[in-house]
């Protein structure tokens, strides 16, 4: 039997995601939603193709008017702020319990893929 750690609200935890498995499922064009919790000056310097950006200190606030994807990766510099936001949305009711949540481990320090500027 393959038991995953669960939430209080019974979801699976946050899960963890290397740059070369994001850099891979973005390759196959997969239906992934990047969410870069970074300030928007450093958003601007450099980021994921395709990300969008929801700065972590305006999370909670914007929580429910962004249209969450059915898998979503949350980036930061190091993987620290992005996983916290990553379990912030883990715990919002107005996530499907199918909505796979994860967090970029290494964050942009790990990631040599391209880059996109604003």
């Amino acid at each position: 039997m393959d038991l995953q750690p669960a939430s209080a609200n019974g979801r699976p935890m946050v899960e963890s995601l290397s740059a070369s498995q994001l850099q891979e499922k973005l390759s196959r064009d997969e239906d992934v939603q990047v969410v870069d919790t970074r300030v928007p000056a450093a958003f601007a310097k450099g980021h994921v193709p395709g990300a969008e950006n929801v700065p972590y200190p305006e999370l909670a606030a914007r929580i429910a008017d962004v249209d969450w994807g059915e898998e979503i990766v949350f980036v930061c510099e190091r993987g620290e702020s992005s996983l916290q936001a990553a379990r912030i949305l883990e715990s919002y009711e107005g996530i499907d319990e199918d909505t796979l949540v994860a967090n970029l481990t290494d964050g942009y320090e790990g990631w040599d893929g391209d880059l996109e500027t604003e």
